[in-house]
């Protein structure tokens, strides 16, 4: 596994959304970073969702790993808890990634997604679905 992605759910409205931001140079996107040597992935994506998001969260458990076929990498993913209460929107800027400004948003599980999202995050938000169907 290289890439933790950290999956943080919320309820709104009767619907389950997950959290996800547009990158302002690569459309719509989950939040993930890579693992370094050593690192546990819970630990990992503990400390992405924190340096991409400005959240802190717990693990509550491992959702899988998924393979994309896109530049060797393997996504371990992790159902994270957030305490507090998740805004519709809100912009971040990164520490790292060249200091982008992230603009996050929940998306609903059930809706399609639109135009924005590049093919491999399209494709781990399925994976996401079905393994929390699980």
């Amino acid at each position: 596994m290289n890439k933790a992605c950290p999956v943080v759910l919320r309820h709104k409205n009767n619907k389950l959304e997950l959290l996800v931001f547009e990158h302002p140079d690569a459309g719509n996107q989950l939040v993930k970073g890579g693992i370094k040597k050593g690192e546990r992935l819970e630990n990992a994506c503990i400390r992405e969702l924190e340096e991409e998001s400005g959240i802190q969260a717990q693990v509550v458990r491992q959702l899988g790993v998924w393979v994309p076929g896109f530049k060797n990498q393997i996504w371990g993913f992790c159902l994270m808890h957030y305490e507090g209460i998740l805004p519709d929107t809100w912009k971040f800027e990164t520490k790292d990634d060249d200091g982008h400004i992230f603009s996050f948003f929940c998306q609903p599980l059930n809706s399609p997604l639109n135009d924005n999202w590049n093919e491999v995050s399209k494709d781990a938000f399925q994976y996401i679905k079905k393994s929390l169907a699980k």
